[in-house]
C-alpha cells in the first residue's frame, strides 16, 4: 500500500463515513483532484475502501472503509499515540537542555 495520501484518506474515513469525494477533497486541501482519484482507486483495488455510486441527478459517489480498512484503525491509533509520546518526549528533552 504505497501512496502519500492513503493514510490521510483512511484517517478521514475513520472519523466519519461514508464520505463524498468533495468531502474528502475539502478535508485534505493539499491533495490534487487527480491524485485523490488515483489514491481512492488504489485503496478500492486493495480492498480497503468501497465506493458506492448513486444514480441520481447529479450523480455522486460515497466512500466507506471495508472491514479490512476498518481493521487498520488499531494500527493507526497506535501510530498516533506513539507520535504524541515521541513529540512530547522530544520537546521535554529540549526544555531540559
Amino acid at each position: 500500500m504505497r501512496g502519500r495520501w492513503k493514510l490521510l484518506i483512511i484517517h478521514h474515513l475513520l472519523i466519519r463515513q461514508p464520505r463524498r469525494f468533495s468531502d474528502l477533497e475539502r478535508a485534505i486541501p493539499e491533495v490534487t483532484q487527480k491524485m485523490l482519484v488515483q489514491q481512492l482507486r488504489a485503496l478500492e483495488s486493495d480492498g480497503v475502501v468501497r465506493r458506492f455510486v448513486y444514480d441520481e441527478v447529479p450523480p455522486h459517489a460515497e466512500y466507506q472503509l471495508t472491514s479490512v480498512g476498518a481493521e487498520l484503525a488499531t494500527a493507526l491509533y497506535a501510530l498516533h499515540d506513539w507520535a504524541e509520546r515521541s513529540c512530547s518526549a522530544a520537546s521535554g528533552a529540549g526544555e531540559a537542555a
